[in-house]
């Protein structure tokens, strides 16, 4: 079903499946032997959610180089690219707070538990935006299996279409203290116009010495419609409903980093395959690697 502008979603469906695909491939890096990322938690979430289908890919029942008649490099490369990219963004919020930043903003948070595992400071305020479903889900579940925010968590049920400033400003948002960032896994779920209204409100929102984290992929520009419709194809042989050439918007955006540098952000962008190579983890072979393409993290300060 294409997107609308007024659709919703939980876990299980639409948009939200892929926050629940996301904390899969947490749960199977998690497991991984080399130990690059430890989210205990997504596990007893995407069991909570309940769709077959990723539970058996944890149990190690589904067997990835199958389903979707890939290599068994490409299965692994997909576990590896969610163990890079956690630890990116996990590694920018703990430099981000023992810099001094108390305030820390997950925006469409999903099955996210960074509030409940990350060793956050002292004093810090974790805010988690996203669709009310999607909140009242998370945060249920994590309280029914006694876990505990390592942090003051925050969670605010709403969607990002709406005024979702003002909510966080409500909730208690200091605007003239430094606050840190992370949209990860949204830009391309939303359109170009909305990409960018959505850097401005964090930049309207933001003191000096705010940070934020995010990527950016490029392949959204000439997305490969056709490719995805297979790989979703078979997905949907599964039972989960997941489209994603219907999901993302596809097309000319600003790129992330020319965009944030215009409105005062020093910007720093590295390659997936970069992270990669800094974990000591082989790089997938181009015919192993997602259809999206390379995928540029960012990270970025407002010095003034």
């Amino acid at each position: 079903m294409a997107r609308t502008h007024d659709d919703n979603w939980d876990l299980a469906s639409s948009v939200g499946v892929t926050a629940t695909l996301v904390a899969s491939g947490r749960a199977m890096a998690t497991k991984d032997p080399r130990g690059l990322i430890n989210d205990p938690y997504a596990d007893p979430l995407v069991r909570a959610v309940g769709v077959d289908f990723f539970i058996k890919m944890m149990d190690g029942e589904l067997d990835l180089a199958t389903f979707d008649n890939s290599s068994p490099a490409r299965a692994q490369a997909m576990i590896d690219g969610m163990a890079v990219r956690t630890k990116y963004f996990d590694d920018y919020f703990l430099n981000a707070t023992n810099g001094g930043v108390r305030q820390a903003v997950i925006l469409a948070s999903g099955l996210d538990a960074r509030a409940y595992r990350l060793p956050w400071p002292d004093g810090t305020v974790v805010y988690e935006l996203d669709q009310p479903k999607v909140i009242e889900f998370k945060t249920t579940t994590l309280a029914g299996i006694g876990a505990e925010p390592t942090a003051t968590r925050r969670a605010i049920p709403i969607d990002l279409r709406g005024d979702w400033p003002a909510a966080l400003q409500q909730a208690g948002l200091d605007s003239t203290a430094p606050t840190a960032w992370l949209a990860e896994g949204l830009l391309i779920y939303l359109p170009p116009e909305a990409q960018d209204r959505l850097f401005d409100n964090i930049a309207a929102l933001s003191a000096p010495g705010s940070t934020i984290a995010t990527e950016f992929v490029p392949g959204i520009v000439d997305f490969d419609v056709d490719r995805a419709r297979e790989m979703s194809s078979s997905f949907r042989d599964f039972g989960v409903d997941i489209d994603m050439a219907s999901l993302v918007y596809p097309g000319e955006r600003n790129h992330v980093v020319d965009y944030l540098r215009g409105k005062g952000w020093d910007v720093e962008g590295v390659t997936r395959t970069e992270l990669f190579k800094r974990n000591g983890i082989p790089v997938p072979a181009p015919a192993d690697d997602d259809p999206l393409g390379e995928i540029i993290f960012i990270s970025a300060a407002l010095s003034s």
